[in-house]
């Protein structure tokens, strides 16, 4: 059901912190024309927790339309009050999005029967969930037997993006369960990793970049070209994502690197670190243009 390259959309700003919708259309624009599986709205990489809801409601909006069924529409709902998360799922649904994004609560760490009542709660809605786990984030890493039982009690978790650092963790998720769930990397340096273990594709902020070569390593498995990107796909977590990424579409032409707080602006150090590696790749490696 879920499978190949998905993109967690950067939010662009403005000069005056208003969205840029123009820069945001160029965006979608460019990953529709590398034939991207899906667009992630309103996840991690959007900066969801410093929109306002009036402004996640017109990015929906903005880009159900400009998307027109072109590639499939995941939009992150997760927070860590059950009750407001199924709301806020709730009036999504006239968007008709082919999944909801649902990280693990974050920081209030749930215990198993209030972390599998919160996934039923969602899934009562109708909608498929992909189950989002990044323990560096919510501060809950979950075993894999939990996990699995989340999935088997719970048909509507139909993939799980896995973002975990721990590969003895991934090792063991994907050889139990990738028979029973679409599992997705959450890692963009750990990608080959992941489809070597039948991981079925990724959701990547370094694809905000580089669509062009998440495509290529998902058709091509190829670890040559993986290393050729590597130092791209590093720096663009040299400090927390999404601001690396932004600044490097800044330098690309789209758009400002600017963020919202707490999310300041790139060290200059690592600019220049930055501005370096960008000089070595051309526009057609990272956009196939």
């Amino acid at each position: 059901m879920f499978s190949g390259v998905y993109t967690a959309l950067v939010t662009p700003f403005n000069k005056d912190n208003s969205i840029d919708f123009a820069t945001l259309s160029r965006l979608i624009d460019i990953q529709l024309k590398n034939k991207v599986e899906g667009l992630i709205i309103l996840g991690t990489t959007a900066e969801t927790s410093c929109l306002e809801d009036a402004e996640k409601k017109s990015i929906v909006e903005f880009a159900k339309d400009k998307i027109a069924n072109k590639c499939k529409l995941i939009i992150g709902v997760g927070g860590n009050c059950t009750a407001k998360t199924v709301k806020k799922a709730k009036e999504y649904l006239t968007y008709k999005p082919d999944a909801f994004l649902v990280v693990t609560p974050y920081y209030n760490k749930p215990n198993r029967t209030g972390l599998i009542e919160h996934y039923r709660q969602i899934a009562a809605l109708g909608v498929a969930i992909v189950l989002y786990h990044i323990p560096g984030r919510t501060g809950q890493k979950l075993s894999v037997d939990l996990i699995e039982e989340l999935v088997d009690k719970i048909p509507e978790i139909k993939a799980i993006k896995e973002a975990d650092a721990d590969s003895t963790h991934i090792v063991e998720l994907c050889t139990r369960l990738s028979e029973k769930v679409d599992i997705l990397s959450g890692n963009d340096d750990m990608f080959l990793q992941l489809l070597s273990l039948n991981a079925k594709g990724i959701i990547s902020a370094a694809a905000n970049v580089m669509p062009n070569v998440f495509i290529k390593l998902y058709q091509e498995r190829n670890p040559h070209y993986f290393a050729k990107a590597y130092p791209l796909i590093k720096a663009c977590y040299y400090e927390v994502n999404p601001t690396c990424a932004k600044y490097m579409l800044e330098k690309l032409g789209y758009g400002s690197a600017l963020t919202r707080l707490p999310l300041g602006p790139v060290d200059d150090k690592n600019k220049k670190l930055i501005d370096t590696l960008l000089s070595g790749y051309t526009k057609e490696f990272l956009f196939g243009e």
